[in-house]
């Protein structure tokens, strides 16, 4: 499988990388960014690490046009990180960096065959935005979410005294202020589990405290490791077809209620994209959440079609 990180030479893209390196499967793994001697560095390490791995796979240094005939791109580049309150605030700035950094494999139309799947934040309007450009299927954009319900796990097993590995958790919805947490789903160790008020404020402390406080630190960095090897695991995913389910930002059409907009949902995996999106019976106020993260990004992905729009003209 070939994969091209576009933003290769970043934190997250150099972390995506090297994960895979231990990922199943065997990759040709390309970093493409506009930072040369960045991606000179990392390909000099990440050649060496190739002798620790398991299997054949290659890693160089590329450009855009490597996405032509890539398997997957996956897209982290962006604008640098600041100190916010939203990841909203980033949308106009990183819908220009996707725009250009999108803009071969669009332009190449159905000779591109690929997977999108997409790291740069605000990542659901960013989808749903590139959707109704109608070059690509919805099956084959693919937005990374996983964290938001790996923070929501540790938050449980803060609040329930258990470890992490032990906790089975999905946060659905909006990535950012729209989040659905699933709690009527929750399980440890697989068993099913009712979680107390007193332990919910916990674990939603947790949850909704943790990208204010991360961005607070003003390291310059953003969630490096987790998403790196999150990335991984997505592309793993995608590669063997295993029917593994897994949280992605995918657009919908239907599924929850919701239309035309891009929201977290479990999805199965295969080589060409979303094979199915699993549909879950949920409680009514979780539903409703799902409503009222799609209008959240319904109005951010309009406000990006009247603006792309207008410079059209």
């Amino acid at each position: 499988m070939k994969v091209v990180i576009i933003g290769g030479a970043g934190g997250i893209g150099s972390s995506a990388a090297f994960n895979l390196l231990s990922a199943q499967g065997t990759y040709e793994i390309v970093l493409v960014d506009t930072r040369p001697h960045m991606i000179t560095s990392h390909t000099m390490d990440l050649e060496n690490a190739l002798g620790l791995g398991t299997t054949a796979d290659t890693v160089r240094g590329g450009t855009p046009e490597d996405a032509l005939d890539a398997d997957v791109v996956v897209l982290s580049a962006a604008v640098p990180l600041r100190l916010n309150s939203s990841r909203s605030v980033f949308l106009a700035d990183n819908a220009r960096i996707v725009e250009e950094c999108l803009r071969p494999v669009r332009e190449a139309g159905a000779d591109f065959r690929g997977v999108v799947l997409m790291l740069t934040n605000p990542v659901d309007p960013l989808l749903t935005w590139v959707h109704r450009q109608g070059w690509l299927p919805r099956e084959r954009l693919i937005g990374y979410t996983l964290n938001d319900s790996l923070r929501l796990r540790t938050g449980i097993a803060f609040a329930l005294g258990v470890p992490v590995k032990d906790v089975g958790a999905w946060m659905l919805g909006e990535h950012g202020e729209g989040q659905v947490p699933l709690y009527s789903r929750v399980t440890v160790g697989g068993e099913r589990v009712a979680l107390t008020e007193a332990q919910r404020t916990v674990a939603e402390e947790y949850v909704d405290t943790w990208y204010a406080k991360h961005v607070a630190l003003d390291s310059g960095r953003t969630s490096t490791w987790t998403t790196g090897l999150g990335t991984a695991r997505i592309i793993e995913a995608l590669h063997t077809g295993s029917g593994t389910v897994v949280p992605a930002s995918v657009v919908l059409d239907g599924e929850y209620g919701v239309y035309g907009a891009s929201l977290t949902v479990p999805v199965e995996l295969r080589p060409d994209g979303a094979r199915r999106i699993v549909t879950w019976d949920l409680p009514a106020e979780e539903l409703a959440g799902m409503s009222r993260a799609a209008a959240n990004v319904e109005a951010a992905a309009s406000e990006l079609t009247a603006h792309h729009a207008t410079q059209l003209s």
